[in-house]
């Protein structure tokens, strides 16, 4: 059957007219769908017929909550949803004084192998369609009852590994008619997949591109992200002035904090000279304990944020949320994969 979440209104409306409907069904059906309608049954102001012509040729996706956690800290609330074919994603709702925040994933599983993360220990099982991406989206509104202000895609999975996925869930996110987020609330981040950042540049969308950079020099960054031995930091950095001079947009550099492996001070002198020549923000990260991970939460955060300051870097020390629950991305996934035996 044909997922018609992730059709845009264009093709919905197209589709309509195919099975001999008034276009004018397409906009009404794509409202129920980006409200969270489950079923076409409660599509009240379609008629039966065609309520139950549609139940016959397409689906609508809509996750389950396998499990939710709620910090007692600060209300971030971290949720495992189970898709239609039974594997499991997780998505964060974290509250801020400027608004909620959820961040999705955009893949079941990663394929990266970052060393520090959760989420990549299983491996890739599949990507996610624009649909389940759009849903972590709608059902995380509606099971808290609020709001969503602002989007990042730092979840499960690599967003460019599944762009043109991607795409058409920011598309559909950014639509007048659905949820209407605007791009300059959505953030991007990826481990550096040098291909998707220059399709990106030339696309000059206005959101947030956030690079997990991790750290400066290709041998520490090879041994902690396998990913740059495809495309090492030289090239990366490249392509990083590429889009800052294709789209004007200052990028945000994600820095996870390990213990002795990339938080010494020659490596905070080297961000400085690589991203000299473009407005960058680092995002220091501290570390989230990994049982299967031998890194360990780095000491020496407060120094080496000063260390770049000192070089004109604007660096910030990302507030952690959900210290109380499995805050780490992946952690949830896991350990309800390790209870059960087997994927999820």
């Amino acid at each position: 059957m044909i997922d018609i979440k992730s059709m845009t209104l264009e093709e919905m409306t197209d589709e309509l007219r195919r099975i001999g409907e008034p276009a004018f069904r397409g906009k009404q059906i794509f409202t129920w769908l980006h409200r969270g309608a489950v079923s076409f049954d409660g599509m009240s102001n379609l008629s039966r017929d065609l309520r139950q012509k549609l139940s016959r040729e397409y689906r609508i996706t809509a996750p389950v909550v396998e499990r939710r956690q709620v910090s007692r800290l600060d209300g971030t609330v971290k949720y495992l949803w189970r898709l239609q074919d039974g594997n499991c994603i997780e998505t964060v709702l974290m509250r801020y004084h400027h608004g909620n925040t959820v961040c999705i994933s955009s893949q079941v599983g990663c394929r990266m192998g970052c060393a520090f993360c959760a989420s990549t220990i299983a491996g890739k099982v599949r990507d996610l369609t624009p649909s389940e991406m759009l849903d972590q989206v709608l059902f995380t509104r509606l099971d808290a009852g609020e709001d969503i202000s602002n989007i990042v895609l730092m979840g499960i999975g690599e967003p460019l590994d599944n762009m043109d996925n991607v795409l058409r869930f920011l598309e559909l996110v950014n639509h007048p008619d659905g949820l209407n987020i605007g791009m300059r609330h959505i953030s991007l981040s990826t481990c550096g997949v040098i291909p998707g950042i220059d399709a990106l540049a030339e696309l000059r969308l206005q959101l947030t591109l956030s690079v997990s950079l991790h750290a400066p020099d290709s041998e520490t960054r090879s041994r902690i992200m396998p990913v740059n031995r495809a495309y090492d930091v030289d090239k990366l950095f490249e392509a990083c002035h590429r889009y800052f001079e294709k789209t004007g947009r200052r990028i945000s550099f994600e820095y996870a904090m390990i213990d002795g492996v990339n938080d010494q001070d020659w490596q905070a002198d080297l961000i400085a000279r690589r991203i000299h020549g473009m407005p960058g923000h680092v995002n220091l990260i501290p570390l989230n304990d990994v049982v299967e991970s031998p890194f360990k939460p780095s000491r020496r955060i407060s120094a080496f944020q000063k260390r770049l300051e000192s070089h004109g870097i604007t660096a910030t020390v990302r507030r952690s949320l959900g210290g109380d629950i499995d805050a780490s991305c992946g952690q949830l996934r896991r350990r309800a994969m390790e209870e059960k035996g087997g994927s999820v």
